[in-house]
């Protein structure tokens, strides 16, 4: 079985150094790894039997459910099986943590991204929405509402999260948590000890940069 890496849209343009870093982790730990750039909502054209290792919720759910022969696992349950990844001590600090809509169904993600938060000696503080019962940031209603009304969504959302600090693993959530008045804590930034940037945030800027992205690749 062939695998390869896919950084999806949100982590290549929030800081594509990260993706390279991640790469380079996993061809060391893991073999020979290709990095897959085309976006998920178009066809991957991979070979059959492909596993895509990913970042993203949506492009985890869309490899899995769209497109016949490939198979996911989220970088997190990679990780979470490593024993050479140099996992950064925080010490206890306490987060709350928001779990993406597209992995609602997918507990297998929800243990890993604590074991790695565990591992990380991070105390996680638990919203009452949460795992298979956690409810959107606010950022799927963009389209449907007026961004205002997203906004308060967003707000809405935030206010559940019982520590200043959250835990994301979808850059488009970091977007909301900080909207809404809180603290985002990319995974990614945090397995790498790097601060999360919250970089463009309005929703009308920033799903124009994602479609952007989506449109090249």
């Amino acid at each position: 079985m062939k695998t390869v890496f896919a950084p999806g849209c949100a982590l290549f343009i929030y800081k594509p150094e990260l993706g390279r870093r991640v790469l380079d982790f996993l061809n060391g730990y893991l073999g020979d790894i290709n990095e897959h750039m085309t976006c998920c909502r178009h066809e991957p054209n991979l070979e059959k039997e492909t596993e895509i290792i990913n970042t993203c919720a949506g492009c985890d759910r869309r490899y899995r459910q769209l497109y016949e022969g490939i198979s996911t696992i989220s970088l997190w349950e990679v990780l979470a099986d490593s024993e050479s990844f140099p996992f950064p001590d925080y010490h206890g600090k306490e987060m709350a943590i928001l779990d993406a809509c597209p992995t609602r169904d997918q507990e297998r993600v929800h243990h890993a991204i604590r074991t790695l938060l565990k591992r990380m000696n991070i105390t996680v503080v638990e919203p009452q929405n949460t795992r298979t019962k956690s409810t959107c940031c606010g950022d799927s209603f963009y389209g449907i509402l007026p961004v205002e009304e997203v906004k308060e969504q967003m707000k809405k959302r935030a206010a559940e999260m019982p520590a200043e600090d959250v835990v994301v693993y979808c850059v488009s959530c970091c977007k909301s948590m900080h909207i809404g008045g809180k603290r985002p804590r990319y995974l990614v930034d945090l397995l790498f000890g790097e601060e999360t940037e919250i970089g463009t945030f309005e929703p009308d800027e920033w799903h124009k940069e994602l479609e952007d992205f989506i449109n090249e690749h």
